[in-house]
């Protein structure tokens, strides 16, 4: 249910912005091992690439539940969801901080898991029934807006955190927050019951649908095109744009906060042109990819095609789930539940391929095989823009 103007006001955006800090919270759950993992690594005797399945279980874990989650709880009131599932958040971080030995510590990475894709399921979609419909755009982008600042803020906040109170500090003081997120989501968001329970026929269903099949195919080459470049990241920076290592970590956070410019900047435009600044998104990512691996950038180069690969980036999320929801407005939360899975899924994937990449090739293949892919979405979005508008006037003539 799309909220009228008229019952609409302050009080909805405070609970979109409670939402949004969710997002927030759990994105930095999710990546936050990343920056901890040889301490983590040392102090329970595993190597790095052990302690990395902190990060892959979660992500797979979530591919899962995203569907899942939804499905099973029929038409519980989606504020309590939300609530139950920060709950498990907070548990899994205090398991965390906790954890006696590495196996207890991945076991509470599983509960993040469930945590980060019923919460990313249920919370991507809620903007239609907070805020007006002329206002969802600017609601999803804020919701997403979470995404974004977990990596410029969450991340090395913890890490820092981590790397002078211990890593066990750094999880129960995310264990601290989500409890007080908890709290918001309580006493911020309205009862938001299901109209109708969501079944597995109904993912199907959504499946079988052109324009929501377009936008999980467009979803799956985009994240996997970035997530099998954006690995290499801190190798690209320096063997190609001849960075110093210093500068990697600096230059990380700035990729970070042009991607926040990006969402804002997407969130504004989708309201106008939904398929054109989708489609002007994969382009620019396509042409910075291949900018990068056709010329060595040099210095300045390099800096300046990171961050214009950060701004683009930055309005995937907001623009590909307002596709989603252009695509089935009468059944959001489905489409959604199936887009985070495979979001989730072409992390793990990108990461993986860009892997095998690099090992049989070189650092340039990645580059050339992100902006591939990248060209490849620009196709299926120029097919679907033309074929499946959703009653979107300004986008049904595609120049």
């Amino acid at each position: 249910m799309v909220r009228t103007a008229e019952r609409a006001g302050l009080r909805s955006w405070v609970a979109v912005a409670a939402v949004a800090i969710g997002t927030f919270l759990l994105v930095t759950a999710e990546q936050l091992p990343v920056g901890l993992l040889t301490s983590v690594g040392a102090d329970l005797r595993v190597t790095d690439g052990v302690a990395g399945l902190m990060v892959t279980v979660p992500g797979i874990v979530a591919a899962v539940s995203a569907p899942l989650v939804p499905v099973l709880v029929g038409r519980l009131d989606r504020r309590v969801l939300l609530g139950a599932l920060m709950a498990l958040m907070t548990l899994a971080n205090a398991l965390s901080a906790l954890a006696p030995t590495y196996p207890v510590l991945l076991g509470s990475r599983v509960l993040v898991g469930i945590a980060i894709g019923g919460f990313w399921a249920v919370a991507g979609g809620l903007a239609t029934r907070l805020v007006p419909e002329r206002d969802v755009p600017r609601a999803t982008a804020l919701i997403f807006g979470g995404v974004a600042a977990a990596n410029v803020l969450g991340v090395p906040i913890g890490t820092l955190l981590g790397g002078f109170a211990g890593w066990r500090i750094a999880f129960g003081a995310l264990g601290a927050l989500a409890a007080v997120v908890l709290v918001a989501l309580f006493a911020l968001l309205p009862r938001l019951v299901a109209d109708r329970p969501l079944r597995p026929s109904a993912l199907l269903a959504q499946l079988r649908d052109p324009g929501v099949a377009t936008g999980i195919l467009v979803t799956l080459l985009v994240v996997t095109g970035h997530f099998a470049a954006y690995t290499f990241v801190s190798p690209v920076l320096q063997q190609r744009a001849g960075l110093p290592e210093a500068l990697v970590g600096p230059l990380l956070l700035g990729f970070g906060a042009a991607g926040i410019i990006g969402n804002f900047a997407a969130g504004a435009a989708v309201a106008r042109r939904l398929y054109r600044t989708v489609l002007g998104i994969v382009l620019a990512l396509a042409l910075v990819l291949a900018f990068h691996a056709l010329f060595d950038p040099g210095v300045v180069g390099g800096i300046a095609l990171l961050l214009l690969w950060g701004l683009a980036y930055g309005g995937v999320s907001v623009s590909l789930q307002s596709w989603m929801i252009a695509a089935a407005p009468r059944a959001v939360e489905a489409a959604t539940a199936l887009w985070v899975a495979v979001f989730n899924l072409a992390i793990g994937l990108g990461a993986l391929v860009g892997g095998l990449v690099v090992d049989r090739t070189a650092l340039v293949g990645v580059l050339w095989l992100a902006a591939a892919l990248f060209l490849l979405a620009a196709v299926a979005v120029r097919a679907g823009a033309r074929r499946h508008l959703c009653g979107r006037r300004d986008d049904r003539t595609v120049t």
